[in-house]
């Protein structure tokens, strides 16, 4: 069985905190980064501090909207379409990195 692209990245010590499937691709959070990929390209490898900003909007009667904004300009923005049987693993997902952003802002400032 061919590993998924999100989960080859790894490094053996690397720990993964949360998976969400969104269709065809993998949102992968890690004690170190965030990774998105599909079965054709890794379109997102970025350690947690250098997210500038996760947005999630849900809509009635649309798909949510996931919008992932890195730090570095080279590191493209991504945009996914969020079905509702996949919102609880996405808000997991975002619980983590949220938890990471306080953690990391607390160090900042302390």
């Amino acid at each position: 069985m061919n590993e998924h692209p999100a989960l080859r990245i790894l490094q053996p010590d690397e720990e993964v905190q949360v998976q969400a499937a969104v269709g065809d691709t993998l949102l992968v959070v890690t004690d170190r980064r965030m990774a998105l990929a599909n079965a054709e390209r890794l379109m997102l490898d970025v350690p947690i501090e250098n997210l500038r900003r996760i947005q999630l909007d849900i809509e009635r009667e649309r798909p949510a909207t996931l919008v992932i904004v890195p730090e570095r300009r080279q590191d493209e923005p991504q945009v996914l379409a969020i079905e509702p049987r996949d919102y609880e693993a996405i808000v997991r997902a975002l619980v983590v990195v949220g938890q990471r952003f306080a953690g990391i802002s607390a160090e900042e400032t302390g």
